[in-house]
């Protein structure tokens, strides 16, 4: 069901908050009982409930026994119990538990729900939006104890800490759930009381985050006969799916005991307490955490890394992976205008990137930039529109990018010298060398990140010295990183979405010996080229070097104003001290999947935006400890108002749907029109979304992209051209019309046939399409072959029968920009602006470097910049 979108008005908020209740309603699989405000206490209520078949309703005056009952049910990534007292056959007190949901999530729902059931009486109360799965979970384990209430017997609600006495009809089943990019199958051997076999035949979990869960997970199910085993940390999707599947299967084997089936757990016997001490202990194995573990590895530092998820990764893993930095090698050369191949890190020579159209056009408004003071009179009477450049250029720079700026423009004129003569000549733009150099990068991530709070109160930007350094560090990630066995692909610069240029540079794995046998082997992917080639240089270095994961680090341990350690809790129970006689570094990420505390801290998004029902691209793990932790040790923190959103998410779930807006068109599904430059930054696509998308689940901002489908989505895309549900479709445009009255979307087809036929017109034209003007394209969305200049020929176009692919997709959380104040050798600093001795930090955990909004890509950049440079630090204050 869709909802038009949300708009700054009190009426249209609660019609809203009353449609958003229909939709609630409309989704149960029973049907549905007064709100509970209506119908607590109310004899006409109870009595009209007395008819259901459903378990749980109101109860008769008197029906329930006095006591304490207790049940529980599978929630989304664990046990969910409801502990009900009954006193003079009412229901006096509700307690709700699900230590394994996520708190932003589950917990929020657990909360907003246990009253209401207490008020209503009754099970039979609405869900909690954006949270279905714990909700039904609560609703179901309390009418399973309102049950018991009815006889006054109380079942045994404790988990059991060995095998399931249960029994099967024998045979192999299967069963589905659903995981973090699509269905986990599993197929499962029953013998007569005992599970046999677990084995997963189909899955798209992402590698080294949710395919670890099958091998911790399944051989404890198997040991426990169940499926109460504990849920994986950062890994919650896959976890609630295997369980989900095993469950499917074993109730198809009719198994005896459901309820204690999904109870069964192992018994966990905890290690030995831990207590060592390395040269550094390095919080967090994400990119920044395993770069500055390899980087003081490298630097002869014993070292141990503390990881709460089950595998090295974080959140790296599950982001796009591109790193920002231009590879002087393929752009333009003022010194060598016209050469056409440049001679890489490896000594290849390869062919020079071309440029895009548009490109011209954004350079020529920098380099028109006002160098006067920034002034932001004009926006007190005026509305600040993010990405508005073109405005913004004409109010100044601050000072301490005057200089960048002022160096920029010497670069673009070298540049617009060259190139121009021969635009005028016919020359399409596309033909000509890309213009790409450090200062453009420094100066983009500068106005990309330069905002303004929602009350106008406040502007923030990045600190130049921070910004600086990452983006020239950079420089050296990839021959670091290929020093250590890490392959890229060389020869490319594309985009990604909210980019802004094209700079990026794509992995492809890396080859060592990780084994220590001589024989080298190959890794793909992320985990080959940003952990395995590290890790690898990481534990060859010393053999005391560790990693610990399933370790959650607790507190620091500060001895006369100095941190010296860390102490942390394995997942068994056992405890942790790890001393550090050089430093600490803190690598755990930030706190997009907190969202209380984005809701908490909050400057930048309306309120009409952000709630507690906002999904998230981040592992569930991204909860901000480390800041927590290090504010317990007197640490100061930057910019935690300002937190950017993925606006391209899965509608079903906020993970990261990948791709790039150069190539797309975004559709206002009422209008059928484009509402937005695609490839604006990341905040100015996502406040288009909510102000022009649609309202579905409980989710705004819902808008279709449309592209054509032989264009590569970049990315560890994890779709070909199967139909996913609410997701992706593959059409041709004549299909359109049924898929969006599938769909249910009010979009028609016409228009968007014509929108697509005005855009494809435009760039094959040179011209600005219809309504959004858009700084940059790289592709049709219909098809024409093109001239031996690079240019489209449009007698050929043709847009019937062309595959279509088509996406839905809305924002949510996916990086926080504030965190920990650090200088540039990433020491961690207090209140005052001093360093507090031993600590430091790398990555998201840090602010001061995004500042408003953080551009495709200098994510990666950063993280293992400032992860080698903490480790470096560290060697040389200890010298």
């Amino acid at each position: 069901m869709w909802k038009r979108k949300a708009v700054n008005s009190v009426v249209c908020a609660v019609l809203l908050a009353a449609l958003t209740m229909s939709a609630c309603q409309s989704n149960q699989s029973a049907p549905a009982t007064p709100a509970a405000s209506e119908s607590a206490g109310s004899e006409a209520a109870a009595s009209e409930a007395a008819g259901s078949e459903a378990a749980g309703e109101t109860a008769a005056a008197g029906e329930y026994k006095d006591g304490t009952y207790t049940a529980s049910e599978q929630g989304f990534a664990g046990e969910v119990s409801a502990t009900i007292t009954v006193a003079g056959g009412k229901i006096t007190d509700v307690k709700i538990e699900g230590k394994d949901e996520t708190p932003d999530k589950g917990g929020a729902a657990i909360e907003e729900l246990q009253p209401k059931i207490l008020e209503a009486q009754s099970a039979e109360v609405d869900a909690v939006t954006g949270a279905t799965i714990t909700s039904d979970a609560v609703k179901k384990a309390v009418s399973a104890a309102l049950e018991q209430a009815k006889s006054g017997e109380a079942a045994d609600s404790t988990a059991s800490a060995g095998p399931a006495a249960v029994t099967y009809t024998a045979g192999t089943y299967t069963g589905t759930g659903d995981g973090y990019n699509g269905p986990v199958e599993v197929s499962v051997t029953f013998g007569d009381d005992k599970i046999e076999n677990i084995e997963v035949t189909s899955s798209h979990e992402t590698e080294h985050v949710g395919s670890p869960v099958f091998d911790i997970m399944i051989p404890q199910m198997i040991e426990a006969n169940g499926t109460g085993v504990d849920a994986i940390s950062g890994a919650t999707f896959s976890s609630r799916a295997l369980k989900t599947a095993v469950n499917a299967a074993a109730e198809e084997a009719k198994v005896s005991d459901a309820s204690a089936f999904q109870k069964a757990n192992v018994e966990t016997k905890a290690e030995d307490n831990v207590e060592d001490t390395w040269d550094v202990v390095v919080v967090g194995a994400g990119g920044a955490g395993i770069s500055a573990a390899a980087q003081a590895a490298q630097d002869g530092n014993t070292v141990l890394v503390i990881e709460k998820n089950v595998e090295i990764g974080g959140n790296t893993l599950v982001s796009g992976g591109q790193y920002q930095s231009v590879m002087k090698y393929l752009v333009w050369d003022k010194d060598d205008p016209d050469a056409t191949t440049g001679t890489g890190y490896d000594g290849k020579t390869y062919d020079k990137v071309k440029s895009v159209q548009g490109c011209i056009d954004e350079l020529k408004t920098i380099y028109n930039w006002s160098e006067d003071e920034f002034d932001d009179s004009y926006y007190k009477d005026n509305e600040y529109v993010a990405g508005d450049i073109k405005e913004l250029s004409k109010h100044g720079v601050h000072k301490d990018y005057l200089p960048v700026l002022q160096d920029l423009k010497k670069e673009i004129k070298e540049y617009l010298d060259w190139a121009e003569p021969q635009i005028k000549k016919g020359t399409p733009e596309s033909k000509l060398t890309l213009f790409s150099t450090v200062n453009l990068h420094i100066f983009q991530t500068y106005y990309g990140g330069l905002r303004q709070s929602a009350d106008k109160s406040e502007w923030i930007y990045g600190n130049v010295d921070l910004v600086k350094q990452f983006i020239e560090d950079g420089q050296d990630i990839k021959p670091w990183l290929e020093d250590l066995g890490a392959t890229f692909v060389e020869d490319t610069q594309p985009t990604l979405i909210g980019a802004l240029w094209y700079r990026e540079n794509q992995f492809i794995g890396a080859n060592v010996d990780a084994d220590g046998d001589g024989k080298t082997e190959e890794y793909e992917g992320r985990w080959g080229t940003y952990f395995m080639a590290p890790k690898t240089a990481l534990l060859k270095a010393n053999e005391k070097n560790e990693i610990m994961t399933r370790t959650t680090a607790k507190e620091l341990i500060v001895e006369n104003g100095k941190v010296t350690g860390v102490k942390a809790e394995r997942a068994d129970g056992s405890e942790v001290v790890a001393h550090a006689s050089k430093g600490v570094v803190l690598a755990t990420g930030g706190y997009a999947a907190n969202i209380s505390k984005v809701l908490e801290t909050n400057k930048y998004w309306s309120t009409d935006y952000l709630s507690e029902k906002t999904t998230t691209t981040n592992r569930s793990s991204l909860q901000g400890d480390g800041i927590t932790m290090a504010e317990a040790a007197g640490a100061d923190v930057t910019g935690t108002g300002w937190t950017q959103l993925m606006p391209i998410s899965w509608v079903d779930n906020g993970n990261l749907a990948f791709g790039g807006g150069d190539y797309a068109i975004y559709l206002n599904p009422e209008t059928g029109k484009r509402f937005v430059d695609e490839t604006s930054e990341r905040d100015v696509l996502s406040l288009n979304e909510f102000k022009n998308g649609i309202e579905h689940n409980g989710v705004k901002g819902v808008f279709v992209e449309i592209a054509n489908a032989e264009v590569p989505i970049p990315g560890p895309y994890p779709y070909k051209d199967e139909d996913v549900e609410w997701r992706q479709y593959v059409r041709t445009v004549d299909q359109l019309a049924d898929l969006f009255k599938e769909l249910g979307l009010p979009t028609d087809a016409e228009t968007v046939k014509a929108t697509i036929e005005n855009y494809d017109n435009a760039i094959m034209n040179g011209e600005q399409p219809e309504g959004v003007e858009k700084k940059q394209f790289s592709a049709l969305i219909g098809s024409a072959e093109k001239k031996e200049d690079g240019s489209y020929d449009a007698s050929t176009y043709k847009l019937d029968g062309v595959k279509l692919r088509v996406r839905l997709l809305a924002p949510s959380t996916h990086h926080t920009m504030g965190g920990l104040v650090v200088d540039t050798e990433r020491h961690v600093l207090d209140k005052d602006g001093k360093a507090i001795e031993g600590l430091y930090a790398a990555g998201e955990v840090t602010g001061g470097i995004h500042a408003g909004n953080r551009l495709g890509g200098n994510a990666i950049t950063e993280i293992i910049v400032s992860g080698r440079t903490a480790a470096k630090a560290i060697t040389a204050d200890n010298k």
